[in-house]
């Protein structure tokens, strides 16, 4: 069995200098920046803060808060596998030459509220600047269980399972990144090295 499907994520934020003029006492405007107060609509905050932080090992979890409806999960990368055999090849699949499949498990739990998961903000990051999507591609006998393409969490359960991505054989990612719009800046986990 073979299904392809196609995923577009688009999630843009603008951020816009802001200038405040006002008058100095000698009568001359004064240009100062100005500082945006935080707002119910700023990005939520997550903990531990990705950009703070060292990379979370493989079991380890990150809270997520949304702000808009109160609702909080806990992502974990569970672990990555490079290398997994299936009937169709990485190459003839993509038309690359060098690709293997590889799968990481995550998993994705709502602690209060009802969420929403996707495999499509899950990435491999690379030493040098490569970052590779899940694929959109899926086969009967890639590994199980596999994580959904998308999914409704109630508040209490979790969602578990495989997503596969056509990688270098020759490379392995240093991070798995979590670049889901509810948090500033990806949360990162580091990739073992073996």
């Amino acid at each position: 069995m073979r299904i392809r499907t196609t995923a577009v994520l688009a999630t843009s934020l603008a951020v816009l200098p802001l200038t405040a003029c006002s008058s100095s006492p000698d009568g001359k405007p004064a240009a100062s920046p100005a500082v945006a107060a935080p707002s119910s609509s700023a990005p939520p905050s997550a903990s531990p803060s990705p950009s703070r932080a060292a990379p979370l090992t493989f079991g380890q979890s990150l809270t997520t808060n949304a702000a808009e409806d109160g609702s909080v999960a806990t992502a974990t990368v569970i672990g990555y596998q490079q290398g997994v055999k299936t009937q169709q090849s990485a190459d003839k699949e993509n038309g690359t030459d060098g690709y293997v499949w590889a799968a990481l498990e995550l998993k994705v739990c709502s602690t209060k509220g009802t969420i929403h998961t996707s495999r499509f903000p899950w990435i491999l990051s690379y030493p040098d600047g490569v970052r590779i999507e899940p694929s959109g591609t899926t086969f009967g006998d890639f590994p199980k269980p596999e994580y959904p393409i998308e999914a409704t969490v109630k508040e209490g359960d979790c969602v578990r399972g495989k997503t596969v991505y056509a990688v270098p054989s020759a490379q392995r990612p240093t991070k798995i990144l979590y670049t889901t719009k509810l948090l500033a800046e990806p949360a990162e986990w580091a990739v073992p090295t073996a």
